[in-house]
């Protein structure tokens, strides 16, 4: 269960977002939807601890029993997935995915049955080896979901992430996206100007742009 609570957001006295609250249950999707500089991304930064001190903030982030907001990024078990598909281009797939896995699952061989069994599950069987520089645009994006899942977050934030794809493509990496989700059970919030990225049933949160 991922909650927040009173959450207010402001930089140089003006005041991105007041007061908001919500929570979000395993394998549900909350989307924030709002104009540009209504404070989405900035409220995603603070999500994962990433939001520079000038800004100025009140609030609390709770996540499975434990307040998060006051813990540094890398421990707050909380991923995020950008509109790039960052891979590094030194590495190859299946080593790109080995980087997230938990430093729990043990040994070389171990690991790469986990990566190699990640990518079965996508539909990207054979792909351990290949450079990322020769896949689609729906293949990276694939794979960076599979990235951010392989970590084991607790929750996942989502950062416009089908906004660089075609129309044709977008439909179908929305549905391995919500997939993914539903079979990790995990609470999900999603930044998009998009409806149509929004899920069956999904909660919805209207930013105004008279917050930013």
């Amino acid at each position: 269960m991922l909650s927040v609570k009173d959450c207010s957001i402001s930089h140089a006295s003006r005041s991105l977002i007041h007061k908001m609250s919500f929570t979000v249950g395993a394998g549900e999707v909350l989307t924030l939807m709002g104009p540009s500089g209504a404070g989405k991304s900035t409220f995603l930064n603070w999500m994962i601890g990433a939001l520079p001190e000038e800004f100025s903030v009140t609030g609390a982030l709770w996540l499975n029993g434990q307040q998060r907001d006051t813990l540094p990024t890398e421990r707050r078990n909380i991923g995020i997935l950008f509109q790039d598909a960052l891979l590094f281009a030194h590495l190859n797939v299946g080593q790109n995915l080995a980087m997230a896995l938990p430093a729990a699952i043990k040994g070389r061989e171990q690991r790469k049955h986990c990566v190699e069994q990640a990518l079965a599950n996508a539909q990207l069987p054979d792909y351990y080896r290949r450079d990322p520089a020769t896949l689609s645009g729906g293949e990276r994006a694939r794979v960076s979901v599979l990235r951010a899942l392989l970590a084991q977050p607790e929750a996942l934030l989502l950062d416009e992430p089908f906004s660089r794809l075609d129309q044709s493509l977008r439909e179908q990496f929305r549905q391995f996206v919500w997939q993914q989700v539903e079979q990790q059970a995990i609470p999900v919030v999603l930044v998009t100007h998009d409806p149509q990225d929004i899920p069956p049933g999904g909660k919805i949160i209207q930013l105004n742009a008279s917050q930013g």
